[in-house]
């Protein structure tokens, strides 16, 4: 490969976008360690297994209720009639939230321990306490004892010590259907007793009765029934607030008052005696707070009719005494009829004043001298005044149709001139007559009027006060009728106790148990045996910053190819290739060779014999390890092969010959230069075919030896005689050795050692190639775990070891080469 080309390619490497992930590689990655998968797996599932098998199920019981809702309901209570009369205002209504908390309140839920006796738990015969318990968990035996002990006295404070010297279990023994052994566990009492009997611990007393809720006795060929039991008295308190912590209250929805109530427990008939017991308990408080509330109602209303009553006899008494006095029958009649009186008088005052008007305009008209017409039909004076006017109006129409024909002086023009003159004075007359009689009628109006008013002034004072007596008998009739009403009702309220809480649903138990649910119990195993080993591994390859497949070196770089991959050597195996016995080792360095054959061939570098350096970033990645195998398989295909040892400062070629290699060599060679190279040359107990130029006595000043003009025309002298110089030189990361002669090089072989060498050795190559430090390296991977192998060496070395080992040998192998890297 041509150097130009080999730089351009690394300098494009170094600025290449990430490769997109291998799904199949990134799964494979993960499958390889199948083993840790299925032990965790088998693991976690026996564990979630023995948690189901540990942990007796736990029930959920549901009821459900209505609240009453005082807001929409007639006011006909006791509560009710507190509310009409204003004494509860504010206080008629409570909202469903202080319903809610009162059904989670520690006082109802005390009640109904108290109720159902929960403070007394019977158990299975065996341990209740210790680590006994807790891995074999015994059965409650609820409602199932022939027996139960009915607490007469408990005492707290003593059964509090009890409890903490674990004194407060009982073991009853049955002996026959009326007697049995009582027995104080880690305590003195122990006495046999009958169905009946008083039993007086310290801390408590209570009474042996047969327990009418027991199942009945098994019949003939059925399992006998309980023969003994255990009993722990508990604190009513400690397990009011245990219950009260399982227990859930809540609205089913925001605009209804329905409730649900639910409790979990592990026996299911007690969950539901609890709820039901809680909604009677509910129900009957509310039950008291009506009935209380009616009774002080009870008591207020007749405490008020007594005072009301009192009252009212003393108002009607004033009412009495005031009509004596006043010698009223009806104030009202009297003073309608007095005030039609005057408004009739006031009519004929004014019919007498329209009469004087006419009379007056009527005398006005008569007294002009002039004999013209009256007015007819004024309503004056009577018929005999409308005659006259009458029989005046006819002469004095006659009069005017003779003057037409005649003068004044004409006899019967004169003749009814003067008729005329004495009628008119005749009406005169009885027009003043007229005049003074209208006036005496209405003087004598004028006093009667006045009569009536006088009478009309008193009456509003009589009847002011009248109606204020009246008023005072009419307030305390009404409220003397509606006490009475309100007794009635608060009768019939005090009677009538209807629950507060309407029952929807009473309480029952779902089908299966909410807890342990045994499908989300090993879904969770099987899923945490999938995830601690996933977990596990991903985080060791997150935190793992080391070269552990090809697959690590392919990811950051394709620029730079891999010859191979060298498998680990396990300890006791033999560490050098050998042509009597096929094992991994040499099966590894034959694929090794022939690879290097095809790219040597392919790449055509430096005509027919070629010069390989060896070398890696640091000591211990297996240098000299490689270019020793490397070249006792190349000997092997008939090649000549020298091994330099151009490494002057720490050499190990003599560690792995024992014959003992030459004290002189290349550092001889380069410091003094009076021999030929091939003096230097030696055969070795490595291969017969095989030879070897020693890196000699360490010098000095070995970087000084390596820059000499002579080193590069020495390998050129090799390379004529030899078809492979394999260069073992110093580690490139740490030294510059490498860097001074790698120009002489057909291609630098770069180790890179499984599980040790870091990643970022990857990148300080890539660098040395750009800038022309490193020539045509090519990467080998040494010591690496068969897990981690490429699948055509893994089977080239399976292949090569079919004939030693067999299948399951085989898989045994790779098991303990999985665990002993994980």
């Amino acid at each position: 490969m041509n150097i130009n080309t080999q730089k351009e390619r690394v300098a494009k490497q170094i600025l290449a976008e990430e490769k997109p992930i291998n799904v199949k590689e990134l799964v494979w990655g993960y499958l390889r360690y199948w083993p840790w998968f299925l032990i965790c797996g088998i693991v976690f599932m026996t564990g979630a297994i023995m948690y189901l098998k540990m942990n007796k199920p736990v029930y959920r019981a549901v009821a459900s209720v209505i609240i009453e809702d005082e807001k929409g309901k007639p006011k006909s209570s006791g509560f009710g009639g507190f509310s009409d009369l204003g004494l509860m205002e504010g206080l008629s209504t409570s909202s469903i939230e202080n319903e809610l908390g009162l059904m989670r309140s520690r006082r109802l839920m005390t009640n109904a321990v108290k109720a159902l006796g929960l403070n007394v738990v019977y158990y299975t015969k065996g341990e209740i306490m210790g680590i006994a318990s807790d891995m074999f968990p015994v059965k409650e035996l609820y409602k199932q004892t022939p027996y139960k002990l009915r607490l007469v006295r408990l005492d707290d404070a003593k059964l509090s010590q009890a409890i903490k010297q674990e004194q407060n279990v009982l073991e009853v023994t049955l002996l026959s259907d009326e007697k049995m052994i009582i027995e104080q566990i880690d305590g003195d009492y122990k006495a046999t007793h009958q169905v009946g009997d008083v039993v007086k611990l310290g801390f408590a007393e209570f009474i042996v009765e047969k327990n009418s809720d027991a199942p009945t006795p098994a019949t003939e060929g059925e399992e006998e029934g309980v023969s003994g039991f255990k009993v722990k008295l508990l604190p009513v308190q400690a397990v009011s607030n245990n219950l009260r912590a399982q227990l859930s209250v809540a609205l089913v929805d925001d605009n209804s008052t329905l409730i649900q109530l639910a409790i979990n427990n592990q026996v299911p008939e007690k969950a539901r005696d609890i709820l039901d017991q809680l909604v009677f308990e509910y129900n009957q408080e509310a039950i008291e707070d009506k009935n209380l509330i009616a009774r002080n109602t009870a008591f207020f209303i007749d405490e008020r009719l007594k005072i009301i009553n009192s009252e009212l006899d003393s108002v009607e008494s004033g009412k009495e005494q005031f009509k004596t006095v006043n010698k009223l029958t009806d104030i009202q009649t009297e003073s309608s009829i007095i005030i039609q009186n005057v408004s009739d008088y006031n009519n004929k005052q004014q019919e007498i004043a329209t009469e004087l008007e006419v009379v007056n305009a009527m005398m006005n008209h008569v007294g002009s001298d002039d004999l013209g017409l009256l007015p007819a039909n004024m309503g004056v004076g009577g018929m005999s005044m409308s005659q006259f006017v009458d029989e005046y109006n006819r002469l004095v129409l006659e009069r005017n149709r003779l003057l037409k024909g005649a003068t004044e002086t004409n006899p019967l023009v004169v003749n009814l001139s003067n008729q005329l003159r004495e009628i008119k004075e005749n009406i005169r007359q009885s027009l003043i007559s007229t005049r003074s009689n209208l006036r005496i009628t209405r003087d004598n109006l004028r006093r009667q009027a006045g009569i009536l008013g006088s009478q009309i002034s008193e009456k509003p004072s009589q009847e002011r006060e009248f109606r204020g007596i009246e008023r005072q008998q009419n307030i305390k009739e009404s409220l003397y009728l509606f006490l009475l009403q309100k007794r009635e009702e608060n009768s019939l309220s005090l009677a009538a106790k209807a629950p507060k809480a309407k029952i929807v649903d009473e309480a029952y138990t779902l089908g299966a148990p909410v807890s342990p649910n045994t499908k989300t119990v090993l879904g969770l195993g099987l899923l945490g045996g999938f995830l601690l080993p996933f977990l596990v591994i991903t985080g060791k390859r997150i935190m793992n910053d080391t070269i552990n497949t090809r697959e690590d070196i392919k990811d950051r770089t394709e620029a730079i190819a891999i010859l191979g991959e060298v498998p680990h050597i396990s300890t006791g195996e033999p560490t050098l290739v050998s042509a009597d016995e096929r094992s991994i080792l040499s099966e590894s360095f034959n694929i090794l060779s022939a690879n290097l054959n095809y790219i040597m061939s392919k790449e055509e570098l430096g005509g027919k014999n070629k010069c390989i350096y060896v070398t890696s970033s640091a000591q211990g990645e297996g240098k000299t390890f490689t270019a020793i195998n490397l070249a006792m398989t190349l000997v092997e295909t008939g090649k000549k092969v020298v091994l330099v040892g151009a490494d002057l400062r720490n050499p190990q070629l003599h560690r792995h010959d024992d014959s003992g290699i030459s004290e002189e060599g290349l550092s001889t060679y380069l410091k003094y230069g009076q021999k030929s190279i091939f003096e230097y040359i030696a055969n070795t107990n490595l291969h017969p075919e095989l030879h070897v130029l020693p890196s000699g006595p360490i010098p000095n000043n070995p970087i000084q030896l390596l820059r000499r003009e002579s080193f590069g025309p020495m390998l050129e002298e090799l390379k004529e005689v030899y078809d492979y110089v394999i260069v073992d030189t110093a580690p490139a990361m740490i030294l510059a050795d490498t860097f001074l002669i790698n120009r002489f090089a057909d291609m630098t072989l770069y180790l890179i050692r499984a599980g040790k060498s870091k990643k970022k050795v990857l990148e300080f190559v890539l660098e040395s190639t750009a800038e022309g430090k490193l020539i045509n390296p090519i990467f080998l991977l040494n010591d690496v775990n068969l897990a981690d192998a490429a699948y055509g060496y893994k089977y080239g070395y399976k292949y090569g070891m079919q004939s030693e080992t067999s299948k399951w040998a085989a898989l045994s192998d790779k098991i303990k080469s999985i665990f002993t890297r994980s």
